[in-house]
């Protein structure tokens, strides 16, 4: 009797534990998207008390991995999906939906006590990060004569983020191109804490780590193609002058996965409040006709991307919305 009592106890544990997960929505990927995820998901859960959303980070490739073997329902991204991926998920049979949330400000940032680079050209960013600098610019005024004499300490994001890939291929010309002797990491808050703790640190992140510590950062305006430097504010990214860091954030949603409530429940929720949660959270918010659009997309089931497997540097809020998904 004791031993069918146990096999009993099992059982029903083990029905307990898949209604819970049927009620789950898993969620990992880019630590730059997910101040934007995590505000929607716990609003969504307020609403929904019948669901769950658990939002991981381990960065937008690390986020990939999982979600083209199926592991995720949705993965957060703070670069579009690339080629090596679409291949992965197309040989697992994951179909995926793609869904801009809101545009990012990628932000080059020094600590408040640097009193000499208020702005920075593309090309002294450059001349920084490049992989040819690895063991040789390793002082301020290797970078611009005009700055001291001190040493150059680099905080950036690591190779399995998405801002990386997008940094270096806006940077320096070529995604995955950059020195290797920086302090590295997906988590962007150890990234603030880094700068914030060193007068001679640069660095880069995401904006609304930026935002949320304004009183340890400051942020460095950014001259390109010879223009005046131009700060990373909201309405330079609305208006298409803060270049070219400027860039949108997406989510990935798992065709497959919007056959359950749950998640169809979420990524609805998701575009229906998504612009009040990013502007909350400090990133800039799409158009009102953009997350429709995304509803429509979600009704649809259109699967697919517009980004063609790569990075689009510079690309426009309307550009975006005009593309077509393949």
């Amino acid at each position: 009797m004791k031993f069918k009592f146990k096999a009993l106890s099992l059982s029903v544990l083990s029905v307990f534990a898949v209604a819970a997960h049927a009620n789950t929505v898993k969620v990992d990927g880019s630590s730059t998207v997910f101040p934007v995820t995590e505000a929607v998901a716990e609003d969504f859960q307020k609403a929904n008390k019948q669901y769950k959303v658990t939002v991981g980070v381990s960065g937008t490739g690390g986020g990939f991995k999982k979600f083209c073997r199926g592991e995720t329902d949705v993965s957060n991204a703070s670069r579009p999906i690339l080629k090596a991926e679409m291949d992965e998920c197309a040989k697992n049979g994951v179909q995926y939906i793609e869904l801009p949330v809101a545009y990012d400000a990628l932000t080059v940032v020094v600590n408040p006590k640097n009193t000499w680079a208020k702005s920075m050209t593309v090309e002294e960013l450059k001349k920084a990060w490049e992989p040819a600098a690895q063991g040789k610019i390793m002082r301020w005024n290797q970078i611009n004569p005009s700055f001291p004499d001190a040493p150059l300490a680099l905080f950036g994001a690591g190779s399995d983020s998405g801002t990386f890939d997008y940094f270096t291929e806006a940077i320096v010309g070529k995604a995955k191109s950059s020195r290797g002797d920086y302090t590295a990491s997906e988590d962007d808050n150890i990234l603030v804490q880094g700068v914030a703790r060193n007068v001679n640190a640069l660095g880069y992140f995401g904006f609304a780590y930026y935002a949320e510590h304004k009183d340890k950062l400051k942020g460095v305006a950014i001259s390109y193609k010879g223009r005046p430097p131009v700060e990373p504010l909201e309405a330079n990214v609305l208006n298409a002058t803060y270049e070219p860091l400027s860039r949108p954030i997406f989510i990935y949603v798992n065709n497959k996965s919007m056959d359950r409530p749950e998640v169809r429940a979420f990524a609805e929720y998701y575009m229906k409040n998504g612009a009040r949660l990013a502007k909350e959270v400090k990133y800039v918010p799409l158009p009102a006709k953009a997350y429709e659009y995304n509803l429509n997309a979600l009704a649809k089931r259109q699967v697919g991307t517009k980004m063609g497997g790569e990075n689009k540097v510079g690309l426009t809020i309307d550009q975006l919305m005009k593309m077509e998904a393949k």
